[in-house]
């Protein structure tokens, strides 16, 4: 069993500067946190895998194609591989779980 905490998780990832950490990689998935502080800027591109976030924290809207939805702590959003994406308008500091399937590149 792997197990983890997500405050943990958090400061590993402030601790190595970044807005990404992937904290697990298997071989049919991998999971990482993404945060993003309120007013920033979402620099994603489409990725090879498909996706799952699930908002941990935090408040923003997210567009996935064409459409656009709020979301907000326990929101849950399905992102199929190759599809533009983006986070805005973020109004709190967000947190995100991400997992990817295949594992990401």
């Amino acid at each position: 069993m792997k197990a983890f905490r997500l405050d943990e998780l958090d400061a590993e990832r402030a601790a190595h500067d970044g807005s990404y950490l992937q904290f697990l990689r298997e071989k049919t998935m991998s999971a990482g946190l993404y945060a993003l502080e309120a007013g920033a800027v979402d620099p994603q591109r489409p990725h090879a895998q498909d996706e799952i976030y699930c908002v941990i924290t935090g408040r923003a809207s997210i567009t996935v194609g064409a459409e656009t939805t709020p979301v907000a702590r326990g929101s849950v959003v399905y992102v199929p591989a190759g599809v533009e994406h983006k986070f805005h308008h973020i109004t709190e500091d967000l947190r995100v779980l991400v997992i990817f399937s295949p594992p990401e590149s």
